[in-house]
């Protein structure tokens, strides 16, 4: 067993830095040395922070998202297309297509995907407040932005099933090249689904 070479506040810094994801332990070393050496501008404003979000920080009861009020300011902002419904899988991807600015719609995170071999079925998924939401709300378009996976893709086609008896537009984003991308450097599912989406020149 390795000594300690820093106290056990340091020591417990450590620990639950390299519990985040990215960071190691040879990382989460690093981090605390940073933190520690940067006392006053960074872990004196970052501990305050982190003592706030963990005080104020709750989960949207309309959409799911995280914020500090109850509904997020996702939900409240009146700008946004009431039409038009995104359902994602966590906040994180809620996040990237917010910083993707690509449309200004409204959200809705299930909480992650149907996975029979981790015991995940549909009661575990906010999907019972999705068909409330879009027939409540009389949305016209359900975008299903979840990942190109198998759990992904079953859970879309279950939540097609779902809202088949309602009058709504189901779409999915499209699958394929990314912008910027090689095709050398693809994959051949990625190709594949890449064909079959091809569109007008």
């Amino acid at each position: 067993m390795a000594e300690r070479i820093a106290g056990p506040e340091i020591e417990r810094m450590i620990q639950l830095l390299a519990r985040l994801p990215g960071l190691g332990p040879r990382s989460a070393r690093r981090v605390a040395l940073h933190l520690i050496r940067k006392r006053e501008e960074l872990l004196g404003p970052l501990a305050d922070a982190l003592q706030a979000a963990r005080e104020k920080i709750v989960t949207c009861s309309v959409c799911g998202n995280i914020d500090a009020r109850d509904p997020c300011t996702l939900c409240a902002d009146d700008r946004r297309d009431r039409d038009t419904l995104i359902v994602v899988e966590t906040v994180a991807d809620l996040w990237a297509l917010e910083r993707a600015a690509a449309l200004r719609a409204r959200y809705h995170v299930l909480g992650g995907v149907l996975s029979p071999l981790d015991g995940v079925g549909p009661k575990d998924l906010n999907l019972a407040s999705l068909v409330d939401r879009v027939e409540a709300d009389r949305v016209k378009e359900v975008i299903l932005a979840v990942n190109a996976t198998v759990d992904g893709q079953t859970t879309a086609h279950y939540i097609t099933d779902l809202l088949a008896p309602l009058s709504v537009r189901t779409t999915r984003l499209a699958h394929g090249v990314p912008v910027g991308g090689e095709l050398d450097y693809l994959d051949e599912g990625t190709l594949a689904a890449a064909i079959r989406s091809r569109t007008e020149f």
